[in-house]
């Protein structure tokens, strides 16, 4: 299956803070974009796993947790999906009392850098309406998205992929070391941070081409995929906070 997607990157400002988690993202260049390609023609709608030649895989909860930081229980995140400016336009009238301009969003998704924008200038008369974020169960939110994500761009008439990639990217080199570049900063968490700004250490994986990670993964051994990845002689727990780390041992 040759799908070569163009990516639609939604927030293309590198090195920018995420709202409230400190979650850096990575730079889809095109090593990265080779790499999301050969996952993409791994996954398998059906199953939703990756078919690799050892056994059949999944970003799980326990990869989001460790990854992301973002919580794995709490209140269900519901509601219906928006598809147009005009209802995201109205649903950001009845939340915040403003609404973005169509330039600061692109179809149903806004930019963050409005909602940066947006959180600095805006005075919170409850500002429990804010603390109250936090009861609300993130990662499973985020793994479905990412999941609707690859079963989208598996079918033929898609040629583009948005959601959480940096969960994606992270995954692969913590599951497939093989492959990563050298992290940055081998014991910083959010894990996802340990690989910012890689290209600046580790030059060599920013020539890597599709044709590489297909070979790579189709010759694929036993041994060089990582199954436990957050065992402690892996990950050290004195670093990452405790309601966090419960999700992610094995």
């Amino acid at each position: 299956m040759d799908v070569l997607p163009a990516y639609d990157v939604r927030d293309k400002e590198i090195g920018r803070r995420d709202l409230e988690k400190g979650i850096w993202t990575v730079q889809l260049d095109e090593f990265t974009k080779a790499l999301v390609n050969a996952l993409v023609e791994r996954w398998h709608p059906d199953t939703h796993t990756f078919h690799l030649p050892v056994s059949k895989c999944a970003v799980t909860l326990k990869d989001v947790a460790v990854i992301l930081g973002l919580p794995t229980d709490g209140l269900p995140i519901t509601g219906m999906t928006m598809n147009s400016f005009e209802a995201l336009e109205a649903e950001c009238l009845q939340q915040f009392g403003v609404a973005p301009r169509k330039s600061d969003c692109r179809v149903s998704c806004i930019k963050l850098t409005w909602l940066r924008d947006l959180k600095a200038r805006l005075q919170l008369v409850d500002e429990t309406s804010i603390q109250s974020i936090g009861q609300y169960s993130w990662g499973p939110a985020c793994l479905a998205l990412l999941y609707r994500s690859l079963c989208r761009v598996s079918r033929f008439d898609c040629k583009e992929i948005d959601g959480p990639l940096t969960l994606l990217l992270t995954w692969a080199w913590i599951r497939l070391p093989y492959l990563a570049s050298v992290p940055r900063k081998p014991r910083c968490f959010l894990l996802a941070n340990r690989w910012h700004n890689w290209e600046r250490g580790d030059r060599r994986f920013r020539y890597f081409t599709l044709e590489h990670f297909r070979k790579a993964l189709d010759d694929l051994q036993e041994g060089q995929f990582v199954w436990l990845a957050y065992v402690v002689d892996r990950l050290d727990p004195d670093i990452i906070s405790a309601g966090i780390y419960m999700h992610s041992v094995v």
